[in-house]
């Protein structure tokens, strides 16, 4: 059973979102990293690109399989997880914490579309 923080904002894409006030952080669900195996690369915006709800803004590389990222939201990417570079593994062993992707300043604090924990948990359990 793959873990659901309930103080997150999920997508139907498996992406997650923590919004900390006029920004957003964004990363992969514990039940994508584990759909996806051993992840080797992670491939993330550069600092200040823009990125769009529902359009790709990077890549996840797996032992099995490449995966593109959604945006869950718009804005522009102020912080990038740089250690994942070195340590993409980081996603699988702790993906809400360390193996968070981006940080975005928010266009607009639109939550809809988002789903809840408990609506997530629904979608995976399919």
């Amino acid at each position: 059973m793959s873990h659901t923080p309930e103080d997150l904002f999920y997508t139907k894409e498996h992406e997650w979102v923590r919004f900390e006030g006029e920004t957003a952080r964004i990363g992969i669900t514990d039940f994508a990293q584990s759909e996806l195996g051993d992840i080797v690369f992670v491939e993330l915006p550069e600092i200040g690109s823009e990125i769009r709800r529902g359009e790709t803004f990077g890549t996840v590389e797996s032992v099995k399989t490449v995966s593109d990222l959604y945006a869950p939201l718009t804005g522009k990417v102020i912080t990038v997880n740089e250690a994942l570079t070195d340590t993409p593994e980081t996603v699988n062993e702790d993906p809400y914490s360390g193996g968070w992707m981006i940080v975005v300043q928010l266009s607009s604090d639109s939550r809809e579309g988002l789903l809840t924990a408990v609506e997530y948990q629904a979608l995976t359990a399919e």
